[in-house]
Parts: structure tokens; C-alpha cells; sequence
């Protein structure tokens, strides 16, 4: 949503700067994104006098003036415009401004004279089209004040991150509601001088009625929620005034006569759509809202012919369409310079006939961006009031009869209790009655009774995102201020409710990834597939990335491609997201992964290590290792050998939930090679809340719970350490060793650390030497050199037995 700065101004008295602004509004209504300065090319541009105006002594059609622009001297400055004279004041342009056309005023010498600047006219300035003359200034400002201090032509637009739940912030008249219950202001609507006279109010009806001898029905299945209409005679087709094409220009519209640009101007000022056909272009006498029928086609505004599906709402006269309901007008019945009788239309349409009409015909507008979101049927008949006054004062003409109003039964209003025990309970704050109602008032919601302790208030039509209680006390929070509520940790919990475990182990997870030295990416899960493995998205994003991916690292290698084609070959990404699989024709199969993917150089470059060695699968073993680790803390993890494409296979408890592998990629000659792992972290249930059951994945693929987190004493025991140099055949795996070692050393065994690994003299062929560093500990005592010489004893002999491992004596 686009906002002008000025415009809000003339709703709310407001003495904040627009930073200001931007900053409340962000605060307790929605996120401002940016401040746009409008006319900020006239920054160099000052108010000057004409101290002194005599003919140029060269020429019979150029003046020699001098010039006050407030600096110590007179500037000598030559002008060609008729109409400059002493002692008036105008726009000057210093010698090195660059002008709105991208000209560099510089000085030079005219017929003689030097000229030190320029006397500029509206067309200049970008500031309308008079190029006659000079632009003759009426503002009480002092010669170098700059000009847009001394005259409202600097506006700023607010851009407003509106989200789908508040349409009624889509308009001024929205804003500036809420800024004047923020400041507990009251707001007028603007004050327009060429208002044309007040009009009669409309005749009401159900789906029929008539207006100026126009028939109009509102057939039944187009679930139209209001319907007004008017009719304005003997209108004259012009430019509009200053005033007008600037607030338009500020919110981004361009002007294109007096009667469109008033309909732009109650859209962007009240929220409301609204469009005028030529009276003449609309045969039969009669304007119906119905369906579109097969095969009817329509020429829109932009000159592109459309197909009109069925169950399309169209607005038609007796015999064709003439316009797609909240979406845009037909050329035929558009507005043109030789219009002279008006049709007017204001309507709520229904918000899912009007999506699905745009997203049918492709076509998005300032009205269907506003329908589909939900607009207040009530606003209708202030905006035709507003419209046709607007219309009548910029274009003439009169209202030929009294308006007519079809308007289907609207639901009541909503009515809700707020309670203070209530607020207090969610807020963790205290509120006073008194207070709550005062923001709630500001805000529009109607108090229907209060006390001390409760208020009953009913919702203002626009408001169709307050449903409950609790929406209420959000209100009160944010009018209140989310800065006014204590920071401190309070001795309770604000819920019963525990956190899901698959979020907690994600957590684990992700800090153990990052301080692994890993970057997370969260990119969309859509990938290029083949309907055979994958999963065909029905309304995708992009129709080249149309499905959901199998795997994590399909969406890891196209990210680790695009760094490589920027020349960055250090590659360390990470993500914790879902991966998808077909489900025999219903809904996807979805399963919670970790991917990782990794190439490049092991660490970063240093004068002490100017080249230092690059990833490899060992590696990306460890980092599989710590991982699936914090994955799975109370659970037995081995990495195993892969029988098929894979390096190894992660199994946590027997179960394989995860690989190491290497990574393919379209890579350029220099790069790396990459490794990526997979690990599954559960499932995701596609059952209710309550079927699911907290721990689903746990109980479906066996794997232990989520642990919860437990704390210990530091020991103070001393540790007992030895190592153990093994001669280990060449077929026997690392996490074997490993698995007989902690199998016989028991619950003392604290630590088991591989630390080195020899091949060459020494050891006999087939074998390799590898060497692991044993820590043990006992929790209440010492423990004596018997007891681990036992421990070294029974370790080598289960080794021996089992793996034929034995130890290394040379």
C-alpha cells in the first residue's frame, strides 16, 4: 500500500515527521517499509526575488535581471519570460543543479552577459505544463529558502506492508484511522474546495431497481453484497487539477482526465473501487451483474481481448458484457474525451468470485487486489457520495436522479467481551478498563456497556479480522504499546503446552551445524522433475520448478552451483527443511530432513597456511557424526559403509536414517569435489493435532525419543588414560573397532578417540596401523592401575576374537 504523506496529513492533524510516521505506524499497526522522498530532484531549487528587471541590451525578448537568492551577493541571471518583474518572487535554480529533465544549469554567457542560474516555470520543474513563463511564487518565504520548504510540492510516500487479514488498511481513510487512535486524535475526511453540492440519499432495494431510467438487477448467484449506482449528466472531459494529479502522482498513479482520475482518488482515499461507464455506450437501458456466458469475450481497458469463463461475474447492459466485476472495465464503455453522461458504480463484490476472475483472465488490479481482500459493503454509499461531488465539481454536470442502492442482507455485527482478568492473563501486564476502552473507541469498535472489570463492544464493519476475545486484547496490546510491557522474566510459564519435539531436535541440530562452521539456507522446496519420481505441485510458482524435490540436497547443489558460477568454490550450507515422495494419488508422503553439502577449503586462508587442504569424505564423515549426534543424543549411532552409491550409511539404533555421499554438480575445472549427508529427523503427520501424537515418528520408525536436556556435577575424579596402536585388516571398518571397543570397556569408558592412522614400513601388508586414545573415569573414586590393565586386557582379546585386530608392538 502506497501512502502519501500529505495526504494522511489532511485527515489527521499530524506534526510528525514522516521518519516519524513511519516509526509509529510500524509500531502499532503495520511495517512500514520505506520512505520514498517524492520531488527530491527539486532539493536545490530556492525561492529568489527579482531585485532588478531591465530589457537585455542585445536582444528585444530577453531580460537582464539581477537576483536575491540569498546569499551575500546579487546574482546576474538572463531570462526570456514575458512575465517577470521586480520585487516578485519565483524558482531559482543555482549554477551545477540538475534539473527534473537532466539538465545541468551551468553559467555561461548570453548575448554578452554572464547568467548565473536559472529563473525557472512550471514545466521546468516538472510542476505542470504552463511553459508561457515563469512560475510566479505566493508563498511568505525569504530569497534562499529552498523551495520545497515554501511549498507543498515535497511529499513523501509511505510503502506499507499490508497484510491479507486488514484491508481496511489499503486506503488513507484506513491509515488514518488508525493514527488518530494511535494519538488519540480525531480524523476528518479531507477538505476538497471543487466539491460539487451535496446530493440526495439513494433509494434502497433488494436486486432491482432504477435510477435516470436505467434498469438495474443484481442476479442472485453472483453473490454481489452491494451494489450502487448513479448517473451523471452533461459532464465536460478535462485535465485535472494540480492538486489532484499530485496526490495521485504520490501514491503512484498517473493521471489521465478529471472523471477518471476522481474515481482513482476515492479509491486510493477511502478504499473503495470504483468505475464510471459512458452512459451512451451502454445499450438497452439497462445494466445487469450476472454470470458471464459461454463463449462471451471482452475487450478490457489495457486493449486485450479475453475470454470470459463461465461463472465469471460481469457487469453487461442489454446486450454484451461491459466490464469484469472488481477487476477492470471494457474498452467499448470506457470513458473518452467526447463522454458526456456518466454511469457511476460502487460495489462490494464477493472476494472469491473476484480471485478467481482475475487469476482466470490474468489479469491484477488496484480494484481486484482490494475486492479479493474483502471491502466493507458500508463504505459504498459514502463513496458515491464522495465520487459523484468530486465528479460534479472537477467536470460539471448534475446527478440526474437520486442513486440506487441494491444491497443483499448483511450479517450483524459482531459482538464481544473483554474481560481485564483476561488481558491481564494474556498480556502478563495489567490493563485498566478505562484505558482498553479508550484505545478500542479510537479505533472504531462501539462500547455497548463497561466496568471495571469487563467491556462489551461490538466490531466496526471493517474489522473482519476481529473474531474473538482474544483479538481483542491484541488491539488493546498494540494501541497500548508492545514497549510498554515489562521485559523481566516472570516464575511462570505463559502455556502448558510443550514445545513440538521435532522443533526441538531442528534446534539441536542447528546449533550444532553452525558451530561446525556451516551457513543455513532456506530456499523453497520446488525443484525441475519428472512425474514419475516426483511430486507435480497444482498451482506452482514457477511452471520450471513445478515440483516438490525428493531430496534436500537437489535444492543444496543448485545453491552450491550458483556460488560456483560466481567464482566462490568454499561452499559450507546447510538446511533443516521437508523432502516429498508420491503416495500412491493422494496427498505427499513428507519427511523433516537435515542436508548438508560441503566443498572448498577446509578453513580459511592464512600467512601461516597460505593453501590449506581442501574437504574431504572424512569430513564430511564428522560432520555426519555430530549431527546425527544432536539428532539422536541418547541413541547408538554408527557410520557404516555403503553397499550401494552412498560412502556411508547413518544408523541410529539399528535403523538407517541417513548417508554420506558424494555430490555431482555442473562445476567448473577448478572446483572441489562436494560431499553432501542426508539425515531423516521424522516425519511429518498429515493427520489432525490430535491422532498425531506428540512422538510419531519415534514410535513408527523405532528410534529413541527426543532426549530431554539433563545436568550433572563436573567430576572430580581423576581420569585413567591409555592408548592402543592396532594393526586392523583392511576390510574391517573404523566404527566396527569402535563397537567391540565400547562393548567391552563399559560404562567407565568416558572417551574413545581415534588419532591417528599409519600405512607403510612396519606393517604387514593387508593391514593398517590405527591408534585410538582411551579415557576412563570413575564418578566416586580413583581407579587403580589393575583395573585398567584388565580393561586393556579384555579389549584385546574381544578384538582379536571378533575382528582379528591385534595390537601393535613395533
Amino acid at each position: 500500500m502506497n501512502a502519501s504523506y500529505e495526504w494522511l496529513r489532511a485527515f489527521v492533524p499530524l506534526d510528525a515527521t514522516p521518519a516519524q510516521l513511519r516509526d509509529l505506524l510500524t509500531a502499532h499497526t503495520a511495517t512500514v517499509e520505506e520512505l520514498v522522498a517524492l520531488r527530491a530532484d527539486l532539493a536545490p531549487i530556492v525561492v529568489a526575488r527579482v531585485v532588478e528587471a531591465r530589457r537585455h541590451p542585445e536582444s528585444d525578448h530577453l531580460w537582464a535581471t539581477r537576483v536575491d537568492a540569498g546569499g551575500a551577493d546579487l546574482l546576474d541571471v538572463i531570462c526570456g519570460a514575458p512575465n517577470v518583474s521586480e520585487g516578485k518572487l519565483y524558482p531559482f535554480a543555482p549554477v551545477g543543479t540538475t534539473m527534473p529533465n537532466g539538465m545541468t544549469i551551468e553559467r555561461r554567457k548570453i548575448r554578452g552577459i554572464a547568467s548565473n542560474g536559472m529563473l525557472c516555470s512550471a514545466r521546468e520543474l516538472g510542476l505542470g505544463e504552463n511553459h508561457d513563463g515563469i512560475l510566479e511564487l505566493d508563498v511568505a518565504a525569504d530569497p534562499g529558502t529552498p523551495l520545497l520548504q515554501a511549498m507543498p510540492v515535497g511529499d513523501t510516500r509511505l510503502v506499507v506492508d499490508v497484510g491479507a487479514n486488514r484491508p481496511d488498511l489499503l486506503s488513507h481513510l484506513g491509515i488514518a484511522r488508525e493514527l488518530a487512535a494511535i494519538r488519540g486524535t480525531p480524523w476528518t475526511l479531507p477538505e476538497i474546495a471543487e466539491l460539487g453540492p451535496d446530493i440526495p440519499p439513494a433509494t434502497s432495494a433488494r436486486d432491482k431497481g432504477s435510477t435516470a431510467g436505467i434498469t438495474i438487477t443484481v442476479a442472485a448467484d453472483t453473490a454481489t453484497r452491494r451494489y450502487v449506482c448513479a448517473v451523471v449528466t452533461g459532464v465536460q472531459i478535462g485535465s485535472s487539477p494540480d492538486w489532484l494529479v499530485r496526490r495521485l502522482a504520490a501514491v503512484g498513479i498517473r493521471p489521465i482526465n478529471n472523471v477518471v482520475d476522481a474515481t482513482n482518488y476515492v479509491l486510493h482515499e477511502l478504499g473503495q473501487p470504483v468505475h464510471a461507464f459512458d452512459l451512451r455506450k451502454l445499450a438497452g437501458g439497462a445494466v445487469t451483474v450476472r454470470l458471464a456466458r459461454p463463449g462471451e469475450k471482452l475487450v478490457t481497458l489495457d486493449g486485450a481481448e479475453r475470454a470470459l469463463p463461465v461463472g465469471t461475474v460481469v457487469i453487461a447492459d442489454a446486450t454484451k458484457a461491459q466490464a469484469v466485476a472488481g477487476v477492470m472495465g471494457g474498452r467499448d464503455s470506457e470513458v473518452s474525451s467526447d463522454t458526456r453522461d456518466l454511469f457511476i458504480e460502487v460495489a462490494s463484490f464477493d472476494p472469491k468470485r473476484t480471485r478467481a476472475a482475475r487469476r482466470s483472465i490474468g489479469l491484477s488490479t488496484d480494484a481486484s487486489y482490494r475486492f479479493e481482500r474483502g471491502v466493507d459493503p458500508q463504505l459504498a454509499p459514502l463513496a458515491m457520495e464522495r465520487v459523484v461531488r468530486l465528479i460534479i465539481g472537477l467536470a460539471g454536470g448534475s446527478l440526474a436522479d437520486a442513486a440506487v442502492d441494491l444491497c443483499a442482507p448483511q450479517p450483524p455485527p459482531r459482538e464481544l467481551l473483554l474481560r481485564a482478568a483476561r488481558v491481564s492473563q494474556v498480556l502478563g501486564a495489567d490493563v485498566p478498563m478505562a484505558q482498553a476502552r479508550a484505545h478500542l473507541e479510537g479505533a472504531g469498535f462501539g462500547i455497548l456497556s463497561a466496568s471495571a472489570t469487563e467491556l462489551r463492544v461490538r466490531v466496526p464493519t471493517w474489522r473482519t479480522d476481529i473474531f474473538s476475545e482474544v483479538d481483542l486484547v491484541e488491539e488493546v496490546a498494540r494501541f497500548q504499546g508492545y514497549d510498554n510491557f515489562p521485559t523481566e522474566i516472570r516464575p511462570f510459564r505463559p502455556t502448558t503446552t510443550v514445545d513440538d519435539p521435532q522443533w526441538t531436535t531442528a534446534n539441536r541440530v542447528r546449533e550444532a551445524a553452525v558451530a561446525l562452521g556451516l551457513l543455513e539456507t532456506r530456499p523453497l522446496p520446488f525443484v525441475r522433475g519428472v512425474d514419475a519420481t516426483h511430486v507435480r505441485v497444482a498451482n506452482p510458482l514457477s511452471e520450471n520448478e513445478a515440483f516438490l524435490r525428493t531430496s534436500l540436497l537437489e535444492t543444496l547443489t543448485r545453491r552450491a552451483e550458483f556460488n560456483l558460477a560466481q567464482r566462490t568454490g568454499d561452499v559450507r550450507l546447510f538446511e533443516i527443511g521437508s523432502a516429498f515422495a508420491p503416495a500412491g494419488g493422494g496427498m505427499p508422503s513428507e519427511e523433516f530432513r537435515l542436508g548438508v553439502l560441503i566443498m572448498g577449503r577446509r578453513r580459511p586462508a592464512h600467512f601461516t597456511e597460505p593453501q590449506p587442504p581442501v574437504v574431504d569424505e572424512w569430513d564430511a564423515k564428522g560432520i555426519a557424526e555430530a549431527t546425527t549426534r544432536a539428532a539422536y543424543p541418547d541413541a547408538t549411532i554408527e557410520l557404516l559403509p555403503s553397499s550401494g552409491e552412498a560412502l556411508w550409511d547413518i544408523l541410529v539404533a539399528g535403523d538407517t536414517v541417513g548417508s554420506v555421499r558424494r555430490v555431482a554438480l555442473d562445476a567448473p575445472v577448478w572446483a572441489a569435489p562436494a560431499f553432501g549427508l542426508e539425515l531423516r529427523l521424522g516425519v511429518v503427520s498429515t493427520a489432525p493435532p490430535a491422532e498425531r501424537g506428540r512422538h510419531a515418528y519415534a514410535e513408527a520408525r523405532r528410534l529413541p525419543r527426543p532426549a530431554v536436556t539433563k545436568y550433572r556435577a563436573l567430576p572430580a575424579t581423576p581420569v585413567a588414560e591409555f592408548d592402543l596402536a592396532l594393526l586392523v585388516p583392511v576390510g574391517t571398518s573404523v566404527g566396527e573397532v569402535e563397537r567391540v571397543v565400547r562393548g567391552v570397556a563399559g560404562e567407565l569408558l568416558e572417551r574413545l578417540e581415534l588419532f591417528d592412522q599409519y600405512t607403510g614400513a612396519g606393517v604387514e601388508a593387508g593391514h593398517r596401523s590405527l591408534a585410538w586414545r582411551l579415557t576412563f573415569r570413575h564418578p566416586e573414586r580413583t581407579l587403580r592401575d589393575k583395573e585398567i590393565e584388565g580393561r586393556r586386557s579384555k579389549i584385546l582379546g574381544a578384538l582379536q576374537q571378533e575382528l582379528h585386530v591385534r595390537q601393535r608392538t613395533t
